[in-house]
Parts: structure tokens; sequence; C-alpha cells
């Protein structure tokens, strides 16, 4: 076990190492450029989001297809993964990845774009859709949709399943003391009472669950940065500064270098708003939209909430209260988020754990449609009753064993899970710049596309 506990360790450091930055960073900018900047009709897509398209095809509304995508992607990463860039690459790594996150905004454009596209409807009505059916459909490569497919299933009973259920149970544990099991045995019941009831059942529960918990969060990051007002533009200036130059902030940040700032910022960005691994097309398919560019809109939002709103406002949160208590040595990225949050009297802990027991449900529930859907594609829809059984078995298991074993392969799954989803992406990028200019650049945003 140790042997390959080990393999997984050297193979997760190699992909989500420099190379798979590299690759993800450069996509973005790419298709920013290869786009004409649609990060420019944000507001336009912020607009649709919240509006129904009615007589169209699909199973679930724009806004539920968009909430759903975010509930796999807002998590503890948001807040712990921020901490955590800020610990190793210091106040710079904050604008890195916010940086990321804004180039990050044309990857999930298109790759929420071809996913309309080539999304195909079951003998049952239903909507399927995903990189697997781009690369099928799209590109004739059945092979390289299988592998993904397979990825993507390893990957959710991983990050989705085991390791967000785990995460539950240590916060119940060491806040109220409540046992690992218990934990386990509720969240299954939870999970397994929404799963069951299908996409539309996972879209509406997080079509509640993720602007409650969003807003929630919001507010009491805004709570810590009153209380820190006189040292948040210091902060900014910080962070600033320390993006092109080495920081130090105080608290053990003595050292940080321009590369590590970089280096950490922007794997973080990757990382916490899933733009270019695949997973968000997978739900954004089966929205109910006139044309691809419509939803691919609604899509892109989402990495800006994600990273440019809610990680952008940790990082500050984090780096101001580095400021305003220098005495504080912060060891890791979640020392420094409890002593952060810590500062708001009676509510800050507790805020604290129902954010992180709510962004972790939530994952929870989006990483098991993504699963579901490619184990559909695999095996047909005969085996998804087994998965979602399987799953919620998994939600268990998660919250009483260790997750050290778990969490390397769930990260060695999920780049690979990119690298099928950005040849696409960049094989077909002319087809993502025709329907561009078709729908959004020539004003026939509101016309419909005939599905085959």
């Amino acid at each position: 076990m140790d042997t390959i506990n080990g393999f997984f360790v050297t193979l997760s450091n190699l992909l989500w190492g420099w190379p798979m930055i590299i690759i993800l960073l450069g996509t973005h900018v790419f298709l920013t450029f290869r786009l004409r900047f649609p990060q420019r009709k944000l507001l336009t897509g912020i607009r649709l989001s919240v509006k129904k398209d009615p007589d169209t095809k699909g199973d679930v509304s724009q806004f539920g297809a968009l909430t759903t995508a975010l509930a796999a992607t807002i998590g503890t990463g948001n807040i712990v993964g921020v901490a955590t860039a800020v610990t190793l690459g210091g106040p710079g790594a904050v604008l890195w990845c916010w940086l990321t996150g804004i180039f990050g905004i044309a990857t999930k454009y298109s790759e929420s774009l071809l996913a309309v596209k080539y999304r195909v409807k079951s003998e049952e009505g239903h909507t399927y859709g995903g990189p697997m059916y781009v690369l099928e459909r799209g590109l004739g490569m059945k092979w390289l949709a299988v592998l993904f497919a397979v990825f993507a299933t390893l990957t959710s009973y991983g990050i989705g399943g085991t390791v967000q259920a785990n995460s539950m149970a240590l916060l119940a544990n060491e806040t109220w003391g409540i046992p690992d099991w218990t934990v386990g045995m509720v969240a299954c019941i939870l999970a397994g009472a929404v799963i069951f009831g299908g996409v539309k059942s996972i879209a509406r529960i997080c079509s509640f669950l993720v602007p409650f918990m969003a807003v929630f969060y919001i507010v009491g990051c805004l709570a810590i940065l009153m209380m820190n007002s006189s040292y948040v533009w210091p902060a900014v200036k910080l962070i600033f500064e320390s993006a092109f130059e080495p920081a130090a902030a105080g608290g053990g940040f003595v050292g940080t270098t321009v590369m590590m700032a970089a280096r950490y910022g922007i794997a973080r960005g990757l990382f916490s708003n899933e733009s270019g691994l695949g997973s968000a097309p997978i739900i954004a398919a089966t929205a109910q939209t006139r044309n691809p560019v419509r939803q691919a809109l609604v899509s892109s939002t989402g990495t800006f909430w994600d990273t440019v709103v809610i990680c952008a406002i940790t990082g500050l949160v984090l780096v101001s209260s580095i400021l305003a208590y220098p005495d504080i040595s912060y060891n890791d990225g979640a020392a420094l988020t409890k002593v952060a949050f810590a500062k708001i009297p009676y509510f800050g802990a507790p805020l604290l754990s129902i954010g992180i027991l709510t962004f972790a449900f939530s994952t929870i529930l989006g990483w098991e449609y993504y699963g579901e859907s490619a184990v559909k594609y695999i095996g047909g829809t005969m085996f998804k009753y087994l998965y979602r059984a399987f799953y919620v078995i998994s939600i268990f298991l998660g919250s009483i064993v260790s997750m050290d074993f778990i969490w390397n392969i769930a990260d060695s799954m999920n780049a690979l899970m990119a690298l099928p989803n950005l040849i696409s992406l960049l094989l077909l990028s002319n087809v993502a710049a025709r329907e561009t200019k078709k729908y959004l650049w020539s004003g026939h945003i509101d016309d419909k596309m005939e599905e085959s």
C-alpha cells in the first residue's frame, strides 16, 4: 500500500507541476484571444443565468445547471485552499489566483459551448453531454472519450464522495465532538435522498443551497474586512506588490519569491474554478437553452463567482488578517483560516464550520452527477443506479477512513481528466469561434440552434 501511495504522490506532483499549469493557463490565454474576449459579455451571462429559456430542449434550467456546477466547484478549496496558497506562496498568490480566474472565463465558456453543441438525447428523453461526447462526435476520438469518462468516474468517488465526507466528519468531530460514523450516516441519508431523485432533484437542491452558502460565506468575509478596515488597502497593495517582487509580509512569509507566488496562486486558481478540467460542461449540456452560446455565457459566470469573487475575497480576508495580527504564527492554511474567522466574536467559528460543511455537501451532489454521466457513457443507463448506490456508500466510508491515499489518487485522476478535454478545446477552437461569431458577435444571441 505504501508503494502504491508513493506512486500516486509522485504522479500527482508530476501532473500538477509546471507543465500542467502552463498547459491550462496557456489554453485560458489562447481561447481568450481566439474567441475575442468573451469576458466582455460577463454581465450578459449573469443576466441570462437568472432568466428561463422557454420552449427549449434540456433537462434543467440554465440557473439550475450553473448552480449545480458551482456546487461541485465551490468547496473547501475556496477557503482552506486559498489560505494554503498564501502560506506557501505569500500574499502575491492571491493576485495570480485572481488573474487565472479572469482568463479561465474563456475556457469555461468554450467547453460549455462545445458540450451543448455536441450533446445527445437518450431513448428515455434525457439530455447528456460533456467532453466525452465532444471527443466522440466532434473529433471522432471514441477511445479518448472513454478514457475521460473513466478518469471522471474515479475522480467523482475521490474528490466528490469520500474526500468531502471525510472533511465534514473531521470538522464536526473537532468542533462539536460528533462521532465520524454519525456524520457519515447523516450525510449518506441526505445525499441519497437527493441523488436518487436524479439530475432535476440535484439541480433543485443546488439552486437553493449554492446562493445561500455563497451569500452566507461572503457576509462573514465582509464582517472580517470591516473589522480589519484599516488594513484592507495595505493588504491590496501588498497583494499586488508581492505578485511581482519578493514579499516580507510577516507571519512566516519572509523569503517567498515571485515564482512561488505565481506557482501556488495559479495552481489554486486552476484547481478551484475547474476551467479546462471538463467537469462543468457535463451539467451545462443538460441546460434548457436555445443555442450553445447562451449557456456558454451562463456557465462562464461560474468561474467569475468562484475565483474572481469568492477566492479573491477570501484572499483579501487572509492577507488583511496577516497585517492586523502580525504576532500570530500561521503554520498552515487551515490555521490561518481559523485565526482569521475566529476574530468574529461568537459567530466566527460557527460561520466557518457551517461554510465548510455546506461547501463540502454541495460538492458531493455536483460530483455525483458528473460521475453518473460518465458511467452512463461507458456502460449505458442500466449502470447508473448501481453507481448511485456505490457513491452513497463511498460517502459513509469516506467519513470513517484516512483520506491521504484517496486524495492522491483523486488529484491524479482530476489532472488526467483535463488532458483529453484540453485536446478537444484546442482542436475544436475553430468551432467555438465560429459559433461565437454566429450567435454572439453577430447579434443573434436569441436565435435557436438545430439539434441532432
